[in-house]
């Protein structure tokens, strides 16, 4: 085994950890620290399989939530009564805030990733993605899950679609807009991991039909545990970061990133 490899696939897995619930861009992230530390690109399937770890840590953080929508989508399916109604309707919020995601997925997103994939473009991003923070510093927002509107879902999936940009944070993205169309903080930070899970299943089943091994196996093993035992903590960190209304901190956060990014990456 080859120790500079070992820490390399480490430390990136763990980045993507960290990074991947928090409004931060962990794309941006992995892309500014491989410079940095001047590795080769990792390639596609490496990006996958760490993607992969945090989807199994987020859906394992939120199993009480999925199963509870699961069952009382088919029950209301099935009895039409009233108290299953909401995780119904939950659910095809869901549905319609994942639409604007995928469409601009399937379509745009490798353009997009070609023509944007630079340090300048992520450094501008960073940016936007802290002014955006700044703005939402203060708002509370008054709606719960029963709440939420289609149109809010889909205002909010076309946020989730603009984070094809790199540097700009889907978590991010999402949890903005959903402060900004007046939701809890607690009720849009939990709509933005609940279409995190769908979407990223899609890119997952997508990716994978043209996966390129670029080294041994054991290291993308290391990657994907990494990232899943990270991605545990960071989200229960930001949960508590959430509650207390501290984004303000991921602002600053990402304009000295950004700032760093643009001058210096």
């Amino acid at each position: 085994m080859d120790i500079y490899l070992f820490l390399e696939y480490l430390f990136l897995g763990l980045l993507q950890g960290f990074t991947e619930p928090l409004p931060i861009s962990s794309s941006a992230h992995v892309f500014i620290f491989e410079r940095i530390l001047n590795s080769a690109d990792t390639g596609l399937l490496f990006e996958i399989i760490v993607n992969f770890g945090s989807l199994i840590a987020i859906f394992f953080i939120f199993r009480k939530t999925i199963f509870t929508l699961i069952s009382h989508f088919f029950n209301y399916l099935k009895t039409k009564e009233k108290e299953y109604f909401t995780y119904y309707k939950y659910s095809w919020l869901i549905v319609i805030g994942t639409l604007p995601g995928v469409i601009a997925g399937f379509l745009f997103k490798d353009t997009i990733e070609g023509v944007l994939a630079n340090t300048k473009t992520i450094g501008i991003a960073l940016l936007i993605t802290a002014l955006a923070l700044y703005i939402i510093r203060g708002s509370k927002g008054e709606k719960s899950d029963e709440n939420i509107t289609f149109k809010d879902a889909l205002l909010i999936g076309l946020f989730q679609a603009v984070a094809l940009v790199p540097g700009i944070s889907r978590s991010g993205a999402t949890i903005v807009a959903g402060i900004l169309l007046g939701l809890k903080r607690e009720t849009a930070f939990r709509f933005s991991f609940m279409l995190y899970i769908p979407i990223s299943i899609g890119s997952l089943v997508l990716g994978i039909l043209k996966p390129t091994l670029t080294t041994d196996i054991i290291y993308y093993i290391i990657g994907f545990i990494s990232s899943m035992v990270m991605t545990y903590f960071s989200t229960q960190w930001f949960i508590n970061i959430m509650k207390k209304g501290k984004l303000i901190y991921f602002s600053i956060y990402c304009v000295i990133l950004g700032i760093i990014t643009i001058l210096f990456i």
